[in-house]
């Protein structure tokens, strides 16, 4: 238990925190990823170079240090920080090297008259509480999922049974594993962490689900990405018959079981989680189900064939696609950017829905934003950030 000195001397740096975090955080991660290079692996190059990961790192601190006397607070934010170490395989090892640096990091950048010896003790120790708290729950969540029927521990190999294009930017994988042997079933909306050899070195990075398990295999959706180092080898070199590694299914962004009407928005690649949600809620056959799906044009778009067949095979379930440009139509279409109109004439009279929304996060916030003001509960709207987690400026 930290002591309530340590937690006094805590949140007084949260002014600096909220001043300066993001420097402190970019620091912390070049020295970690320049020193070790063993660690690079599970760290997402393309989050490092735009910023990302150091922000929400910042941000995970200084949510950390305000509520630090009072971590039910926190809400969500520990579990989906759980769900994502143990995805990535963040072992007990690894605390004391991140701890390491942090407390360095602090010391480099605060300075010797800021960050004064009362200072890095109590940050020590109160990274130290927050280090056991997630040991404890890491280790739990692969104790279930080793014992889950299918589940397993660590990484295990997997064939690429088929390789399917879904548009001039996704491509899907058809995973088995080498084994024979069952595998865990997955709740629609959570994701895998893939491993593979790049240049010699290992890499991992989580890929969401794109369709419900059913228990032999899994499908994972990978939209090339610029500058992406997994992505742009999976697209170029992976194909049917070769191995990678897969560890089991995590996430806390899972479809509830409930009979309200469901509205799944996606923008991009942000449909992915979604096609397991849709095809799941349209079996179950309990509720009115609504999929949105953005999109730059038809071609970049994926599964819109199989949306359209299951509402066929499914009356509860209709859809609406919208581009930024559709070079079919003489003229083009005007554009189908995400707004406040379009989405309260795209949505059910009935406000008492739940919502699922995945995208870009400026597309996220444009789509939470405008579902406040169209009258759906905020807490109905429920939303996945593909890499680091990121606040969303909603009024």
């Amino acid at each position: 238990m930290l002591s309530t000195e340590h937690q006094h001397i805590v949140k007084s740096t949260v002014p600096l925190l909220e001043a300066g975090g993001e420097a402190l955080t970019s620091h912390f991660y070049d020295l970690l990823l320049t020193e070790r290079a063993d660690l690079r692996g599970m760290f997402n190059s393309a989050h490092q170079a735009t910023g990302a990961q150091a922000r929400a790192l910042a941000g995970g601190v200084l949510m950390y240090a305000k509520h630090i006397d009072e971590l039910d607070a926190l809400g969500e934010l520990a579990g989906r920080v759980v769900n994502k170490h143990v995805s990535l395989q963040v072992q007990p090892e690894h605390y004391p090297v991140v701890g390491e640096y942090l407390l360095r990091s602090i010391r480099e950048v605060l300075g010797p008259d800021v960050a004064t010896p009362v200072v890095i003790e109590a940050w020590g120790a109160a990274y130290g509480q927050l280090a056991d708290m997630l040991i404890a729950a890491e280790h739990d969540m692969y104790g279930t999922q080793a014992a889950t029927e299918g589940g397993w521990r660590g990484f295990r190999r997997f064939r690429v049974a088929e390789r399917v294009v879904e548009s001039e930017e996704i491509v899907s994988f058809h995973l088995v594993p080498e084994d024979g042997g069952p595998v865990m079933v997955n709740a629609p909306g959570q994701y895998i962490a893939i491993q593979v050899i790049v240049d010699g070195a290992p890499l991992r990075r989580n890929y969401s689900l794109s369709a419900v398990s059913d228990g032999t295999r899994y499908r994972i959706s990978v939209k090339r990405d610029p500058g992406g180092v997994v992505s742009g080898f999976l697209h170029d070199h992976v194909k049917a018959g070769d191995i990678v590694e897969l560890t089991a299914p995590a996430g806390v962004f899972q479809l509830a079981e409930t009979t309200r009407p469901l509205v799944l928005i996606g923008g991009g690649v942000g449909q992915t989680p979604l096609m397991a949600m849709l095809e799941a809620a349209a079996a179950q056959g309990t509720r009115d189900i609504r999929y949105l799906h953005f999109a730059r044009s038809p071609a970049v778009q994926a599964f819109r064939m199989r949306v359209e067949q299951l509402a066929a095979e499914y009356p509860r379930v209709t859809f609406a696609f919208f581009y930024d440009h559709d070079p079919s139509v003489p003229g083009g279409l005007p554009p189908g950017r995400v707004s406040r109109d379009l989405l309260g004439a795209s949505l059910p009279a009935d406000r008492d829905v739940d919502v699922y929304i995945v995208g870009p996060a400026p597309f996220m916030t444009t789509v939470v934003q405008s579902l406040r003001e169209l009258g759906v509960p905020p807490e109905r709207c429920i939303t996945e950030f593909f890499g680091p987690h990121q606040a969303m400026a909603i009024d």
